[in-house]
C-alpha cells in the first residue's frame, strides 16, 4: 500500500507513534520515548516472540545474537543458522515486513562466532507536492549487519560481544520544506552476559532444574543523523531470568521473565512557548549522558522512571523434545505507549535437524495495529545433517 508523506521524519517514530494506545489527562501525559531505527526493538524470531517477546535467559539456539549473544557459548550444537519473516502492521498496510537471518559456529569449547542480518521493508512511500499532486515514489528501507563473539569466563558464566552497522534510508535524498533529507548509517555494540547452572535430580537422570540469568545492553552508538535532524539509537536494558524443569525423559517446562527499559532521554517537560521547564534537552544531550541519565530525567521522577520499564513473561512446554507449546504476555504503561497483548505459538523439530517456529500476537485493546501480527521462523542444524550424511557413507561402505 503507498503512504504519502506528511510532513518531517514520521517514519522514525512510526512504530511508537503505531502501537500507542495511552490516555492523556490532567494527571497522567503521555511522554513515548520515540528513538530511530525501532526496527532494531521488534522480536525477529518466533520463538521468543510466543513469549512475549522474552528471550535473555532461554536456552541458547540460532536466534541468541538477537537476544543474548552471551548464550551461544553454553550452545551444545556446533553450527547452526536461521531464517524469520514478519509482516508488519498488515492490518493497517500490506506491504512491511521484517525479514531476520543469523548463522553461528563454535569455534572452540568455550567459544562461538555469529552472524546476523535484519531487513525491514517499510514499503512504498508515494510524495506529493504542497498541493497534494503526485511527486514520485520512494521504496522505504532499513537494514543492520552484526557479527559477534562469546567466551565462556568460568563454568557456568560468559560473556558476549556484538558490532553493528545500521543503514536508514526512509525517503531518500528528498527536501522537504527547504530542509534537504538523506540516508542514515552508524555502527553500534552490545554487551551482553549469561549465566546458567544445572541441579539434576539424584534419584532420577531424567530429572532436575536449570535455572538461567542474562543481562544485555544493547544499540549503544552514536546519534542517528537523517540531514535536518539527529536522533538517539533504541540503546536498550535487557535483564531477565529462566527456569527449565524436566519432568522425566518426555517432558519438561520453561519459564521466562525478561525487564526491558530504553536507555534513552525521556521527552522534557515544555511550556505553552516550547521552552524546557523540566527534564534534559535531548538536542544537546549526548549519547553517554543519556544512557545515564535516562535513570532520573523522566519529569514526573521516580514514578514515571517505573513507568518506562515493560515487562515480559513467557512459558514453553515440550513433549519429547520433538513439539513445544508456547504462550506469553508483554505489558508496557499507558503513560509510555501502553502495549499490552497476548502471545501464542508453536514449535516443531524434524528428524533432528529442522525446526519450524510459528507465532501470533492478540492485543488486549480494539483497534490495536498489532493485531494479527504472525511470525515464522526456521532453524537449521547444519551439523546434525552432516553427520546424517556421514552416517549414511559409512552404512553404504560397510555394505560394499
Amino acid at each position: 500500500m503507498k503512504r504519502k508523506l506528511v510532513v518531517a521524519l514520521t517514519s522514525v517514530v512510526l512504530m511508537n507513534a503505531l502501537t500507542s494506545q495511552a490516555q492523556v489527562n490532567n494527571k497522567s501525559v503521555q511522554r513515548v520515548i520515540s528513538p530511530a531505527v525501532p526496527f532494531l526493538t521488534i522480536s525477529p524470531d518466533s520463538r521468543g516472540a510466543a513469549m512475549g517477546d522474552a528471550g535473555v535467559a532461554s536456552s541458547p539456539d540460532a536466534n541468541s545474537m538477537y537476544w543474548n549473544t552471551a548464550k551461544l557459548a553454553f550452545i551444545d550444537k556446533n553450527i547452526g543458522s536461521t531464517v524469520s519473516y514478519t509482516p508488519w502492521l498488515r492490518d493497517l498496510v500490506d506491504d512491511m515486513g521484517l525479514l531476520h537471518a543469523a548463522i553461528f559456529k563454535k569455534t572452540g569449547k568455550d567459544q562461538a562466532l555469529g552472524l546476523s542480518m535484519t531487513y525491514f521493508n517499510q514499503g512504498q512511500i508515494q510524495f506529493t507536492t504542497a498541493t497534494g499532486q503526485p511527486n514520485g515514489t520512494f521504496q522505504s528501507r532499513e537494514f543492520n549487519i552484526a557479527g559477534g563473539y562469546t567466551r565462556k569466563l568460568g563454568r557456568d558464566f560468559s560473556m558476549g560481544l556484538n558490532l553493528k552497522y545500521i543503514h536508514s534510508n526512509l525517503i531518500g535524498s528528498q527536501v522537504v520544506n527547504n530542509s534537504s533529507s538523506k540516508p542514515a548509517n552508524t555502527v553500534a555494540g552490545d554487551i551482553s552476559f549469561f549465566y546458567t547452572n544445572e541441579k539434576p535430580s539424584v534419584k532420577n537422570k531424567d530429572r532436575g532444574v536449570k535455572y538461567s540469568a542474562g543481562a544485555v545492553i544493547s544499540n549503544i552508538g552514536g546519534k542517528v543523523n537523517y540531514g535536518r535532524n539527529t536522533f538517539y539509537l533504541p540503546t536498550n536494558l535487557k535483564v531477565g531470568g529462566g527456569l527449565n524443569y524436566k519432568i522425566d525423559a518426555h517432558n519438561q517446562f520453561n519459564l521466562l521473565l525478561d525487564v526491558n527499559k530504553l536507555l534513552v532521554p525521556t521527552p522534557p517537560l515544555r511550556d505553552n512557548n516550547g521552552v524546557i521547564v523540566k527534564g534534559r534537552d535531548p538536542e544537546t544531550t549526548g549519547v553517554i549522558a543519556g544512557i545515564f541519565g535516562s535513570f532520573n530525567d523522566a519529569p514526573d521522577g521516580f514514578k514515571e522512571e517505573i513507568r518506562e520499564f515493560t515487562v515480559s513473561t513467557g512459558v514453553e512446554y515440550w513433549y519429547n523434545n520433538f513439539f513445544a507449546i508456547r504462550g506469553g504476555y508483554f505489558a508496557e504503561s499507558n503513560a509510555k505507549g501502553g502495549r499490552k497483548y497476548v502471545t501464542t505459538g508453536l514449535g516443531f523439530r524434524i528428524m533432528n535437524s529442522y525446526q519450524v517456529d510459528l507465532a501470533y500476537l492478540v492485543p488486549t485493546s480494539q483497534g490495536s495495529p498489532l493485531s494479527n501480527t504472525w511470525r515464522i521462523s526456521l532453524i537449521f542444524d547444519l551439523d546434525a545433517k552432516k553427520a546424517s550424511t556421514t552416517s549414511e557413507d559409512t552404512e553404504t561402505t560397510e555394505e560394499q
